[in-house]
């Protein structure tokens, strides 16, 4: 009885030790399994334009602090009125944006992009101009200059040394993102213009230089912000993330719609 019970284990071991190198052998066959390249995941659908920047004349409006044109009444402030009213825009950022879409109508008519895309970022950015307790002027600039974290590499931040001597973030070390729209020095000098033409230079911490540089990053490479894949190109150039372009998408597409019945 004690030696068939031991021929019965003997074969189970037999059996088992078989199965698994059996198994292995097959294990060590199997190619590895390629996972497909996931899509870029972000609803590819358009922003909505939004109701259009009224441009009396053909005559791209200037900011001044009194918010008046030279000649007369300023011809945007009745649309900004009631685009404020509607999307919660402060009027004077939202007047930055409007100006920086005309000016592209102007120059990059094939860029298509809009104000709503504009308020999209600047709602991201700084609150359009609000953040941290500042606030905008008549003349466009905040009421305390709107400088970001040294950019010094610590998690989650990119380093970046300083490149221009502290002149714009007042950091002689590291750089830092400036002004509502928060450009980073070296982007700044690349798409910086002067949105009122006064010849004086641009100054990222001015509303409207600010958007109109804004402007001009997202259009560069003939980009046509009116496409889903311009779009979305655009955006998550100006700041690689999936989470920022979404929230700029967020913020854009309700602006434009919100704005569409006025």
């Amino acid at each position: 009885m004690g030696n068939l019970l031991g021929r019965l284990a003997l074969a189970l071991l037999l059996i088992v030790f078989v199965a698994a190198g059996a198994w292995g052998l097959a294990a060590l066959d199997r190619k590895p399994v390629v996972q497909p390249r996931a899509e870029f995941p972000v609803p590819f659908q358009s922003v909505q334009p939004g109701s259009q920047v009224p441009d009396v004349a053909g005559q791209v409006p200037q900011a001044s602090p009194s918010g008046q044109e030279a000649s007369g009444p300023d011809p945007m402030d009745e649309w900004t009125r009631k685009v404020s009213e509607k999307t919660d825009i402060p009027r004077r950022a939202l007047r930055a944006y409007a100006l920086a879409d005309l000016v592209m109508r102007a120059q990059a008519p094939s860029c298509r992009i809009s104000w709503a895309t504009l308020a999209g970022v600047g709602r991201i950015e700084s609150h359009h101009g609000f953040i941290n307790g500042a606030k905008l002027g008549d003349d466009g600039m905040p009421s305390v200059p709107i400088i970001g974290i040294p950019l010094d590499g610590r998690p989650g931040v990119r380093a970046i040394n300083d490149t221009d001597g502290g002149t714009l973030d007042g950091d002689p070390t590291w750089d830092r993102a400036v002004g509502p729209m928060q450009f980073i020095p070296t982007t700044w000098v690349k798409y910086a213009m002067r949105a009122n033409g006064d010849g004086r230079p641009p100054d990222p911490q001015n509303i409207d230089d600010a958007a109109l540089a804004t402007a001009r990053y997202l259009c560069s490479g003939s980009r046509d912000m009116g496409s889903s894949e311009g779009w979305w190109a655009a955006v998550y150039e100006y700041n690689n993330s999936v989470e920022y372009g979404q929230n700029v998408f967020s913020g854009a597409d309700a602006y434009a719609r919100a704005s569409v019945t006025i």
